[in-house]
């Protein structure tokens, strides 16, 4: 995203300020449990009141890193196998104190001390690191509740960070708009976890919602290179490719009621007295955005299915390096991140379509930095 985005990205902010909620009221199918709670990022300044994040599973012991078995090959096979070894992990395979643990945390970035909150597997690593972003007017620990993945991301290995956007500032601050450095902060923080965890620094990856999945999809770009993968859901627009991007794996979903980013793009519709706002405002169409970033990887010709009622998969699997690239179109669906949790004021939800899983599953066949 170029410089000229800056006075759109302002508005945007803007214009979606007053529409989506700070407290989402987030409702379960019947029979089900809503999600577990525990702690959340202590409240400090303007960050009070804020909901909880679901509970991870903790670490019972600092993780180690897993030894692999070279005994019976060759000297020069075996110092290869062991490179390899070493470069699938991170500084803090080796580190035994100050091992990050799950639960609320913070850095200083920019000047500014920074809150996120960490999920952390149970098992040994090395582990795949996920950045979930929360969407505009919401926080961390919402973001935590709403797309589930500390909870399933830490049960299936991955250390998922759910950071919080700059104190005083309900939204994230994309590349090359006005604001603290939130690309600098997040290349920061997976630095960090690289020095306090077991980390496989070849696999990285970045998961947000609405505005948060703008800026997910712009770090693609803006980390140059670094992330394995990325998932945006229902914000995929708001991030269009730059020149000659790194072959990444890109997965989106979006609704095509969405009022807020819509799907045929143009004016957001967020109605009442915010709407004569969305004038200043044109988004491009979310297929025209798909389109675009599959161009940039170099992808051939999609393949459509239709794997429930009401979705539709475009597929592009020959991408640069192996990468791939997919949209899942939800017929009808509003602003809302598919799956069991639903938030009626920002339309309907695919309550079928597990958008937390999906994401998860291609990142675990994302090929690897």
């Amino acid at each position: 995203m170029g410089r000229s985005a800056t006075t759109t990205a302002t508005t945007l902010l803007t214009l979606l300020l007053g529409v989506l909620p700070s407290g989402c009221a987030a409702t379960s199918r019947p029979g089900e449990q809503p999600p577990p709670s525990s702690a959340s990022i202590p409240a400090s300044g303007q960050e009070s009141g804020q909901a909880s994040a679901p509970a991870s599973p903790q670490t019972s012991a600092p993780p180690s890193a897993p030894t692999s078995a070279h005994a019976s090959a060759p000297p020069q096979a075996q110092n290869q196998a062991q490179g390899r070894d070493r470069a699938a992990m991170s500084s803090g395979c080796a580190a035994t104190a100050h091992r990050l643990t799950s639960g609320p945390h913070q850095l200083t970035s920019g000047g500014l001390t920074r809150r996120y909150l960490l999920a952390v597997p149970g098992t040994p690593g090395p582990h795949p690191v996920l950045l979930n972003l929360h969407g505009l007017g919401s926080d961390a620990a919402e973001q935590a509740a709403y797309s589930r993945l500390p909870q399933i991301g830490a049960l299936r290995g991955y250390i998922v960070i759910t950071p919080q956007s700059a104190p005083g500032r309900l939204a994230w601050t994309l590349p090359h708009t006005a604001g603290p450095d939130d690309a600098a902060y997040l290349a920061a923080l997976l630095d960090e976890v690289e020095r306090r965890q077991c980390v496989h620094p070849g696999r990285e990856f970045a998961a947000g919602m609405s505005y948060g999945a703008g800026l997910a999809v712009s770090l693609v770009c803006a980390l140059d290179g670094r992330l394995s993968g990325v998932a945006a859901v229902a914000g995929i627009p708001i991030a269009q490719p730059c020149r000659d991007p790194a072959p990444t794996t890109i997965i989106a979903f979006h609704g095509t009621a969405d009022r807020l980013v819509p799907y045929t793009g143009g004016h957001p519709r967020p109605g009442g007295d915010l709407q004569h706002l969305a004038a200043l405002v044109v988004l491009p169409p979310v297929e025209q955005t798909m389109d675009a970033w599959a161009a940039a990887q170099r992808c051939t010709s999609p393949a459509t299915t239709h794997p429930l009622r009401d979705i539709r998969l475009r597929l592009w699997r020959s991408c640069a390096r192996e990468a791939t690239v997919r949209l899942y179109t939800v017929d009808g669906g509003g602003h809302t991140w598919p799956g069991p949790i639903e938030v009626s004021r920002l339309g309907a939800t695919a309550r079928d379509l597990d958008a937390s899983r999906l994401i998860l599953d291609t990142f675990d066949h994302a090929p690897t930095r």
